[in-house]
């Protein structure tokens, strides 16, 4: 028999909201998670805004939440480099994005080479020839830097439609350099592992919510927790005629009360 459900996770964009339009009902259930006393972290692979940003669009929506709340790439990212990295990081992210890393030394140019570890974000249309070009050639100095993916979402649904994420930039890199990439973020597995021990929860006691089949279900029931997938944001039908089951399928994050009260 399953342990009783006891904290939860929860994905963002494509769960609370869809781009900038909140999703009906996401803040109710919040709410109603906060009234029941159930502890929760808000995950995301966001790395084109710090958190602080993501508080205020939350509270846009209605919905209350702290930094300290919320788990992102660079708050895993930052605590590793500062432990396992010595030089300056190459940043290849979003220039809001930089103050996560305070604190740590950053390569003033890129260009001229000396990496202590290439990190790489979401960086949209940033993204270019010579951007990548210039993220393989530290990489391939000697010796070779660390490259740190915040992150390997494949893509996201934006209000355009869908758009590349990270993870084919990081895979781009890691084919053309031979190096595999040291991954913080979904679906890396020590990032739901940094995410059970803010809540202080064993993973069998806890559920993560998305709208990703594989980077937020199917990673989280292969970190042992129990995974719920949402028909919001990037949801296809065909997500349910895979290999990876959900153990719940819920229309929204607003049926989140009813099932957790029935299901938990």
């Amino acid at each position: 028999m399953s342990e009783p459900l006891r904290g939860i996770l929860l994905d963002m964009d494509g769960v609370l909201y869809v781009g900038d339009k909140p999703v009906p009902g996401a803040a109710e259930a919040v709410a109603w998670c906060r009234q029941a006393g159930i502890p929760l972290r808000f995950l995301t692979n966001t790395t084109s805004r710090p958190r602080a940003a993501l508080v205020e669009k939350l509270a846009r929506f209605g919905i209350e939440a702290t930094e300290a709340e919320i788990l992102t790439p660079p708050v895993v990212a930052r605590a590793w480099l500062a432990e396992h990295v010595e030089g300056p990081v190459a940043l290849f992210v979003p220039e809001a994005t930089r103050a996560e890393f305070s604190g740590l030394p950053q390569l003033a140019d890129p260009a001229a080479g000396g990496a202590g570890a290439v990190v790489l974000g979401d960086l949209g249309e940033g993204w270019d020839y010579p951007t990548l070009n210039t993220a393989f050639r530290l990489l391939m100095a000697e010796p070779p830097p660390p490259l740190v993916a915040l992150g390997l979402t494949r893509y996201w649904k934006a209000p355009d439609g869908l758009r590349l994420d990270v993870g084919p930039f990081v895979r781009a890199l890691e084919y053309a350099s031979g190096r595999e990439a040291v991954v913080l973020g979904k679906p890396a597995r020590p990032f739901f592992q940094a995410a059970l021990d803010q809540l202080g929860l064993p993973a069998a006691q806890v559920l993560m919510i998305g709208d990703d089949i594989r980077g937020d279900v199917g990673a989280a029931q292969a970190a042992g927790l129990r995974a719920a997938l949402v028909r919001t944001g990037k949801f296809r039908p065909s997500d349910l005629e895979g290999d990876i089951r959900p153990d719940a399928v819920l229309d929204s994050l607003a049926d989140l009360p009813a099932w957790w009260q029935k299901n938990a």
